[in-house]
């Protein structure tokens, strides 16, 4: 369902120090704004952020960046993270095409993606987060065995994502055809394919 137009989002998000729009000069200086050396752990189209802010209230010890474009889903998250008083998150207004821009080599320990745009039509295919052409920046700015995480809801979608990562040369650690919801951290989306016993496929692949 498209979310409805919020004309606030942007001036909001503003007003929030841990949200930063297009942040060129940051690259390579994220643990700086962390202040610490925590491991930096990026999800590419964050939405409403209910993935990203369950992994940080879990994990203190590692930091978390959150990436989205449509600024109504990602207003939400940005109050999240407020609300929450989140130290270990950040939110990111940006392109998935220019993370090479806004990221420094070796900057990122694990990437996750998670119900992104299946992209079903050929021509399409390219625009797929898990696609070599977005596999080549991930290895620009991930570390040397760094961690990609995905769960998809679309099975010809994930069956190419795994060929994707064995033809790219990434070492495939798990992949599952239907993720039991006690090892998910599930979010609005997911639950409701799961109420509608639809099936999660999951991978998890080492660059």
């Amino acid at each position: 369902m498209r979310l409805r137009y919020k004309p606030n989002a942007i001036p909001e998000m503003k007003e929030n120090d841990r949200i930063f729009f297009y942040p060129r000069d940051m690259k390579g200086k994220w643990q700086e704004v962390f202040d610490n050396d925590n491991p930096i752990h990026l999800e590419i189209g964050a939405g409403k952020g209910d993935f990203i802010i369950e992994k940080a209230k879990s994990h203190p010890d590692i930091n978390f960046i959150a990436l989205e474009m449509n600024t109504n889903a990602f207003v939400i998250a940005s109050r999240k993270i407020k609300e929450e008083e989140l130290k270990n998150v950040i939110g990111l207004i940006d392109y998935g095409e220019e993370l090479t821009e806004a990221f420094g080599e070796d900057e990122i320990d694990h990437i996750y993606i998670n119900f992104s745009t299946p992209w079903p039509k050929t021509k399409h295919h390219k625009r797929r987060l898990s696609h070599p052409r977005f596999l080549e920046r991930y290895q620009k700015i991930i570390k040397n065995e760094g961690i990609i995480e995905q769960k998809t809801d679309d099975l010809d979608f994930f069956k190419d994502s795994l060929k994707y990562y064995e033809d790219f040369g990434l070492e495939i650690l798990e992949s599952n055809y239907n993720l039991p919801e006690e090892k998910s951290i599930v979010t609005e989306y997911e639950r409701k394919w799961r109420e509608r016993k639809k099936p999660i496929y999951y991978a998890k692949a080492k660059f």
